[in-house]
């Protein structure tokens, strides 16, 4: 065998084929690991939307309508109040419960203020009251390391999402919606590959479906569900 020929099979053949090899490894791994990515930065992307859905919806519970910038959510958080009933006595109480019965029997127009006067005076009674309490202390009150600040941005990009309010009129009822968004241009840019989250979005523009994750719609009441449910 001559000489070159003794080169090309011991040394170039075999670094072609270990070449070829890696080279089809990568191309077969690189979905693989878009798609392991894509799923991490959903899964903190589908946290924040959830967490606007709940102010939001505590927003409107107060007042309404839906709050149409980050700014009312983040006031409405940090300074705002919930309206709760607040339940007195038990219903597992047959003393309460008959007190209650026979109090209404005698006034029916008696106010939940006058039963907790009643109640503070050493009364049983069982009935509900209304009463504030604050946003910050109610909502997120498990989660210590719940940031307000941070919701409101998309992550792994530091865009904000994209959100937007409207009263659209259903069946003759004006009804408030809102929708929450964080489009897979934002969330997959940084340090994931171009072309591969090209493909998805042109999949899901295809599919008729939003490129990206969206909770509520503007569009038609949808209860506030989210894409990904």
């Amino acid at each position: 065998m001559k000489p070159i020929y003794k080169i090309l099979t011991w040394f170039v053949l075999p670094a072609v084929i270990v070449a070829l090899s890696y080279l089809i490894v990568v191309n077969v791994m690189k979905p693989v690991k878009f798609n392991e990515e894509k799923a991490r930065r959903e899964a903190v992307g589908i946290q924040r939307l959830k967490d606007i859905r709940t102010i939001q919806n505590a927003f409107k519970a107060e007042t309404g309508h839906y709050a149409s910038t980050f700014d009312s959510l983040k006031l409405f958080y940090n300074e705002g109040k919930l309206t709760i009933d607040l339940m007195i006595g038990s219903q597992d109480d047959s003393v309460a419960v008959e007190n209650t019965k026979q109090l209404k029997k005698k006034n029916p127009k008696i106010k939940p203020e006058q039963m907790l006067a009643l109640a503070n005076a050493g009364q049983k009674l069982v009935f509900t009251i209304k009463t504030e309490v604050p946003v910050k202390d109610t909502l997120f009150n498990n989660r210590p390391d719940f940031c307000i600040d941070s919701i409101f941005m998309i992550p792994f990009c530091g865009a904000p999402v994209e959100m937007e309010t409207v009263i659209k009129t259903v069946s003759g009822v004006p009804v408030p919606l809102f929708e929450a968004c964080m489009p897979y241009r934002k969330l997959l840019h940084y340090g994931m590959d171009r072309q591969l989250r090209i493909n998805l979005d042109a999949t899901r523009e295809d599919q008729g479906l939003y490129p990206g994750l969206m909770v509520g719609s503007v569009s038609s009441p949808n209860n506030n569900a989210g894409n990904w449910e």
